[in-house]
């Protein structure tokens, strides 16, 4: 039985094993991402001194009665939460990249969740100064 070789055709043997994809870099998203990485340390820093603003709601207590435990609240969380935003976004930022993904976006998400919080804590401050 010399000479008698048992090989499968190509078509069969990519069915069984197919070759491994390999996700092309994006240059233009690396590059963007880095930027918005770059610039959104910048932006916790800017919302979290919006956040001390807060503190001048306080101003009006003077003359009502304030929940100053519900405006605490309000302005902490407006100046704790965009580092908070910043380590989640940078984080994920890298492991999307890592995994060749799209991660341009997440900086932006991040931005934006910043901005919602700080909202947020305004209207928790807000309850807290007209809280009876």
């Amino acid at each position: 039985m010399a000479g008698v070789t048992y090989s499968m055709p190509p078509e069969s043997f990519r069915t069984l094993r197919p070759e491994p994809v390999r996700r092309s870099s994006r240059t233009w998203d690396i590059v963007l991402t880095i930027v918005f990485l770059v610039l959104l340390p910048l932006a916790a820093l800017a919302a979290s001194y919006a956040g001390l603003f807060l503190a001048f709601a306080s101003d009006a207590c003077g003359v009502q009665n304030c929940n100053s435990e519900l405006m605490n609240l309000g302005l902490w969380s407006a100046v704790i939460s965009p580092w908070v935003v910043l380590l989640i976004g940078v984080v994920v930022s890298i492991v999307l990249l890592v995994k060749r993904r799209l991660a341009f976006w997440v900086p932006l998400a991040a931005m934006a969740l910043m901005t919602a919080l700080w909202f947020v804590a305004a209207a928790i401050v807000s309850l807290g100064v007209s809280a009876s």
